[in-house]
């Protein structure tokens, strides 16, 4: 029998094709966003995991998360330093370290913060060292730059007519290994570079820069002694710390971090969890994949409405045929099995089709949003789509039936006449 079903399939394999790209192409859609809703749920989980709370000036949790966490180019407001010296001085941190935007190069975020952060980023370098002096940068995984290569920052991106600072040229020690992060595109460099470039600094940081600036035979003073006052300078703040747009905290405990997000949530400053941001995010994603799913099953009822449709009146065609099978003893069941047999071959080869260009779908999409965030956003299925292979193949077999029982009406003398 499967022999017969096959070789009819054939014989109209224009038809038989036309109908399985339909019903692929309805299905991908379904697994497209299905994949990509929990791709880009898991990628910026597992982007925030590193920072525990997340401390800036009051105003959008939302923007404060996807500035300092994605590093979404977004204006913060800068919130005192004195914020920054209390909480490093705080005995329930571990570390707290500052974060400061505004410089590009080359499309590279350039982010001042302090040793300790990359260090949380990337617990190895993939090569090269971190902070020594001022003029060091530690570079992304993504970041196409050599150990050794100058980097000149701009303020501002390029599509919005920034310049390019002269007053300072980094130098790469060091690259971070892989985070998945959007921190693999970043460029690392002192928070105090930072400052002194933009003029907010203190007069013995900017003493401090142009020492170690000033020309090329004071950047090769002893190096163990550019490592000692770095330390502090990495470290160490005080109530005269200039402005920031937001501070990552590690506290020591959990207990501590309710504490901590308790007592920052003021007037002044906000204190959240990253995760407790992209919560609130899921569900407004989920409200999207909700919508664009129940499309997603309009579009297969039509599609299979329409298969429907086509399918009997290619039974109804084919009377002679099936009027001659029954005239030379071919059973009834026998030939509701064919009839039924090549639609549910055509809806598994259909379903099939559209899981496969579903997942390669979504892996071109994904692909493109992971070269401009460098968030790393998997692509798999779940045990959950089971369930969902499961009911398409459900579906297949009812739906196939319909079209198979219109063959029990006909009548083997009246089809030959016909």
């Amino acid at each position: 029998m499967m022999r017969f079903i096959l070789a009819d399939l054939n014989r109209f394999k224009a038809g038989a094709l036309a109908v399985v790209m339909l019903i692929a192409l309805s299905v991908a859609l379904s697994v497209t966003v299905t994949l990509q809703e929990r791709a880009v749920r898991l990628g910026s989980a597992r982007a925030a995991e590193k920072f525990d709370l997340l401390v800036g000036a009051a105003g959008s949790e939302t923007q404060l998360a996807l500035s300092a966490v994605f590093l979404q180019p977004s204006p913060l407001p800068l919130m005192s330093g004195r914020v920054l010296a209390k909480l490093s001085a705080d005995p329930r941190v571990d570390f707290a370290a500052p974060v400061g935007f505004g410089d590009y190069a080359d499309g590279h975020p350039v982010v001042g913060t302090t040793s300790r952060l990359i260090a949380t980023l990337s617990p190895v370098l993939a090569e090269g060292t971190t902070f020594s002096r001022l003029g060091d940068a530690v570079i992304g995984a993504d970041v196409p730059r050599r150990i050794g290569a100058e980097i000149k920052p701009m303020h501002g991106g390029a599509d919005e007519g920034g310049h390019t600072h002269t007053e300072i040229v980094y130098t790469v020690t060091g690259r971070m290994a892989p985070t998945g992060t959007a921190w693999d595109r970043a460029i690392l460099v002192p928070i105090r570079a930072v400052w002194q470039l933009h003029g907010m600094a203190a007069d013995d940081t900017r003493n401090h820069a142009d020492e170690t600036h000033g020309s090329a035979e004071q950047e090769d003073h002893d190096h163990e002694a550019h490592i000692e006052a770095d330390a502090a300078i990495d470290e160490h703040f005080d109530t005269e710390t200039p402005g920031i747009p937001a501070v990552l905290v590690k506290p020591k405990t959990i207990a501590d971090a309710y504490r901590l997000r308790q007592e920052y949530r003021s007037e002044t400053t906000l204190a959240v969890f990253p995760a407790e941001v992209l919560t609130r995010l899921y569900a407004t994603l989920g409200d999207a994949r909700g919508l664009l799913l129940a499309i997603a099953i309009g579009t297969q009822v039509i599609v299979i409405a329409a298969v429907l449709l086509v399918t009997i009146m290619h039974v109804g065609a084919r009377r002679r045929q099936i009027g001659a099978l029954r005239a030379f003893g071919a059973p009834r069941r026998a030939v509701v099995a064919i009839v039924w047999g090549e639609l549910f071959l055509l809806f598994l080869a259909g379903f099939a089709a559209g899981f496969a260009i579903g997942y390669g779908a979504a892996h071109l999409i994904l692909a493109t949003l992971t070269a401009t965030t460098a968030l790393r956003m998997p692509v798999e299925f779940a045990r959950e789509d089971l369930s969902l292979a499961l009911w398409f193949i459900v579906l297949a077999v009812v739906v196939s039936i319909l079209p198979a029982l219109s063959t029990l009406r006909l009548s083997p003398a009246r089809a030959l006449r016909g």
